[in-house]
This record gives C-alpha cells, structure tokens and sequence, in this order.
C-alpha cells in the first residue's frame, strides 16, 4: 500500500473547491488534478464569430411589443425551461419553451425573458447562460453543458447579435428579479422551477399564459410559411411511407412509424409529436403510439404524423388508406362518409364563423349516414344536439383544434375566445373521425374494427380558408391512385 496515498487525494468539496493541486467538479466525481484543469483549457482557438441573424428576429420583436402594450407598468417574466431528464444522467433532446421561443426565437436551455415598461415601448433582455468554454473546467467535466460534450453555444455576446436583442448573463438574473416588486411582475409559471422560486406568485400570473395563447392564435407571414413547409414535408413523409408499405406488412407498425421519423429528422427538427401508426383495429384507439402491432394486407392504416420545421411549427395531418392499396366496399363506404363529414366541416371554415361550426357541420353528416346505415336510430337532427350527441360513441373527438407551434396550440386562451369567431390568420384542423370498436355489439359484425380519420390543416383566409395540406390525396379514386404509383416505386427509393 501507497502510504502517500491520502495526500494525493485532499479534501476537495463544494465547501473548498479549489487546491493548490486539485480542481472540485461535483458529487459522485473524483477531483481533478490541476495540472490536467491546465492541459484542457489552454491553446483554443476562438470558434468563427457568426454574423447571421436570426430569420424571427424581426417578427419576435413585433411580439413582443404587443405584449408589452397588454401589460403597461408591468415587468414579465418568461422563461423557457430546462433540459428534462430521460433516465438518470440522460436528458431529452431539449426544446424550448413555446411561448419564449415565439417571443425571441432562441433555443438555448435555462434562458429567460425579462420585458420591461419602457417611456415609449416595452424594453426586452434575454438572459442567457454564460458559455462553458474552454475558460473553465465545465469545458470539459460538464456532459450537460460542457462545450467538448455538447458543442459551442451562443453566450451572451453572440445571443446578442443573433436574435437581435438585449442580453445578459443568466447568472444575473436572480440579483436584477430582487429589484422589483412583486405586484408589479408576471411570471410563466410552471416552467423553470428556479425563476418562479426567484419571483414571489402574483394572483395575475396566469394573465400572462392566457395573453401570449390568445396573441398566438393569429399568425404571422412567417409562421404560415413555416406551417406550409411543416406540411410539404410531412406529404413527403406519407409518400414515404406508402412506399414502404410491403417492409411494414412483413415487420409491423414500427416501420411505419420509423420511415415517417426518418424524413422528419432529414427536413426538420423532429416529428410535432408522437406518431400514430394504427394498422386494423388499433385505429380505434385514438391515441395508438405503441405503434408495436402487425400491418395486414387487407387492413386499413391510420397514420396521424407531422414533421416539425426547423423554427418548430408543426404539421397535423391524418389520412387512412388501405395497406393493400385498394380500398374495400366496406372501407370504401366507411371512408367516404368521414370524407363527406370532412369537406362539410372545411367548407364551415371562414373568418366570423363560430370555432364549432366545423365540428357541428361534420358531425350532422356522420349522424345521418350512422342512421342511413340503421346504427343511429334517433333522428339525426335530435342525436346531434348538444343535450344528446349520441354519434359520440362513434366519433370519440372533437373536428378541430388551433394549431400553430404547439400541435394543440394557444391552450391557456380564454374559452370564450378559443371557442369564440374565427379570424384571419388562424391556423386550425379539420378532422372528424369513425371508430367501430372491435367489441360495440350496436355495429353491424362487418364494420367492427375499422376505424377512420381525416385531417387537414386549414389556414383562415381573408374570404374563407385554404387547405394547407390539400396536395395530399383525399378523394378514394385518388389515393388508389397515389398509391399505386409510389408502391411501384418501390420501398428502396424513399426520395431522401
């Protein structure tokens, strides 16, 4: 044994951090000697300064302003949150905070945005984590945020430039809340536990949710851009999968899910959210993600997938074809009526029309082929009212929903304004559905285990709306169409 051993190794804690020899890096980690702290931190050169600005920087100004107009005298406090953690010392992919990230278009983790009254206009600063550079040993002892591990950051200088506001160090942030009085700050609560631990609870901090959601049912030039692309890619997304629809017949759902990822990682950031790949009767369950089951040749398949773009808008788009690539009598019949339930609802869909119009347009159509068909037996006009739906059984969920850089998007607006008159501007789907569960003794035997969905993204026009995702086949002569084609293709020849 080493009878040196104990001096090579001092006491080198979080209460003495430093040594003359050693370098304190956290719990459960051995110190560094400081001879390697030296190594590993010296002889870097600058990364390239990058001169870009950020394609939002001028419509989040825009925002921002408005938001500062809501709430005049008053300082609001708006955070993007932290990485979450995946399993242990494993974090998720992190994205940022939707409100924040449409407010300044930053994507740095832990960042929070602090919106002052001004004496003419509102004034902004983005705090923002100072870099783990090579000036300190987090450089390369940090695997969450050490600049060796995960990349070089934007600090505050280049956040600066970048996103074209003010800026400052996260690190002061805590000092610059003490200033203020707490009547006088809202906050986005629920976010960052350390900011609304910084800022004592105001009684009018939800204001500040419901202002930024109901702000964000409008959207901009750029964000509709950014929506059109999400769909092109998402099309792309579903061609993709129709080709490899022979691999999914012989290995399940998860191709279907696994292709569909793919091209969202190749054009975008990520998929907008969990995708549903629900072959056969599992397009019953409204929320399949399992996405575990096999894929038959005579079932139908009800993909419901979009690719979030780059600046994290989402697509939403649903169509239901069969795996063979001919529909049957029965699916045919079944599709063709939420197709009709469908256009109803889209053709409902212009500015001053109440946000239920669509679903209430969609829904009166399914009640009367329901009854046509002898599983409805209420007169449709009385099985639809408010007091009665009793299409639900069948339907399960609402036509439609805001969409925008959130898949259910603007969630905290007021009821009375989400629910209220559609505008210019909005961005909603068109999506009603029919779902015969396997085991619903009211349905004919033949129909049980069938389930469809259409959905579209709809753009509120200035004279009624645009279907954003109309150059995916909906029609069934078209889909046979569109789908004998691009099985021809092949499952090799993905278009990437």
């Amino acid at each position: 044994m080493n009878d040196n051993h104990d001096s090579l190794e001092p006491d080198v804690s979080a209460e003495n951090p430093l040594s003359e020899n050693w370098v304190w890096i956290g719990p459960h980690r051995p110190p560094v000697p400081r001879v390697i702290f030296e190594n590993m931190t010296r002889d870097w050169a600058p990364h390239a300064a990058n001169s870009s600005v950020h394609p939002m920087a001028p419509f989040c100004a825009q925002r921002r302003q408005r938001l500062g107009e809501l709430f005049a005298n008053t300082t609001l406090v708006i955070p993007t949150g932290n990485p979450k953690v995946r399993a242990n010392d494993t974090d998720y992919r992190f994205r940022p905070g939707s409100d924040f990230f449409y407010l300044t278009g930053c994507e740095e983790p832990d960042a929070v945005l602090v919106l002052r009254p001004g004496a003419e206009e509102p004034t902004a600063v983005l705090y923002v984590p100072r870099r783990r550079d090579h000036t300190t040993h987090e450089f390369f002892t940090d695997a969450r945020y050490g600049e060796l591990w995960v990349g070089a950051r934007r600090g505050v200088t280049e956040a600066a430039s970048y996103y074209q506001i003010a800026t400052a160090a996260l690190e002061d942030l805590e000092a610059d809340l003490a200033e203020l009085a707490p009547s006088d700050v809202r906050t986005m609560r629920g976010v960052d536990a350390r900011v609304d631990g910084l800022v004592k609870v105001n009684e009018e901090d939800h204001a500040l949710a419901v202002a930024l959601s109901q702000l964000r049912l409008v959207k901009d030039d750029f964000e509709i851009a950014q929506l059109q692309l999400a769909v092109d890619y998402t099309i792309k997304g579903f061609e993709d999968v129709v080709r490899a629809l022979p691999v999914a017949v012989a290995r399940g759902e998860r191709v279907i899910e696994g292709v569909f990822h793919l091209r969202a990682r190749v054009e975008g950031n990520d998929v907008g959210y969990d995708t549903i790949a629900a072959s056969g009767s599992h397009a019953t369950t409204l929320h399949w993600t399992r996405n575990d089951g096999p894929v038959r040749a005579d079932d139908l398949l009800l993909l419901d997938a979009g690719v979030e773009c780059h600046h994290l808008y989402t697509a939403d788009v649903t169509r239901t074809i069969p795996v063979s690539g001919t529909f049957s009598p029965i699916q045919r019949k079944m599709y063709q009526l939420v197709l009709d339930a469908q256009n109803a609802g889209i053709a409902a869909v212009r500015p001053g029309a109440p946000f239920m119009a669509a679903h209430e347009a969609a829904m009166l159509v399914i009640a009367r082929g329901l009854h046509e068909w002898g599983i409805l037996k209420e007169d449709p006009e009385i099985a639809v009212r408010k007091d009665r739906r009793l299409q639900h059984r069948y339907t399960l969920h609402g036509t439609s929903h805001m969409l925008g850089i959130d898949v259910h998007d603007c969630a905290n607006a007021r009821d009375d304004v989400y629910l209220g008159d559609l505008a210019e501007g909005y961005v909603l789907t068109v999506e009603p559905g029919l779902y015969f569960q396997p085991n619903d003794l009211t349905v004919p035997e033949e129909y049980r285990g069938i389930g469809v969905r259409i959905e579209d993204d709809i753009l509120v026009t200035a004279d009624g709306a645009r279907n954003l995702s109309g150059a995916l086949p909906r029609e069934v002569d078209e889909i046979e169409a569109w789908m004998s084609r691009l099985l021809a293709e092949g499952p090799t020849n993905l278009g990437l």
